[in-house]
């Protein structure tokens, strides 16, 4: 028995950890940037959401941005479908900044499309 227990033991502490990043490693949380432009596709998938946004930096320079969203249950529950967002639909969101300048991916935390008025806020995990 005590074998087996050191056994179970140092197959647990050996096994690799697999876990769900924070969003903090990888965007600046604190801070909020607002980018403005037309959906070039909107991935409905787990873990996360995605978002790709053709707009510009803040030089006038054309860049893609890679907003990530939430997962597909949580979307759901928001009444979000695979069918809410479509490529050519331009839309205003407030993300998290990257860590890194020079990446293109940013934290969503709101998001307007300005043909209907449909919004969405993370702020209260709500639609609005």
């Amino acid at each position: 028995m005590r074998w087996a227990l050191v056994l179970i033991g140092v197959v647990t502490l050996g096994a690799p950890v697999v876990g769900h990043h924070s969003f903090s490693a990888y965007y600046v949380e604190e801070d909020i940037i607002e980018v403005e432009g037309d959906i070039v596709e909107f991935q409905y998938k787990n873990p996360h959401s995605w978002v790709y946004l053709a707009s510009q930096d803040a030089l006038g320079k054309p860049r893609t941005y890679a907003a990530e969203w939430a997962s597909i249950s949580r979307l759901e529950r928001e009444g979000i479908t695979k069918d809410t967002l479509r490529a050519g639909d331009n839309v205003r969101i407030w993300a998290a900044p990257p860590r890194d300048p020079n990446d293109n991916r940013i934290h969503l935390k709101r998001i307007e499309r300005r043909s209907d008025g449909w919004k969405w806020g993370q702020n209260r995990g709500e639609r609005r």
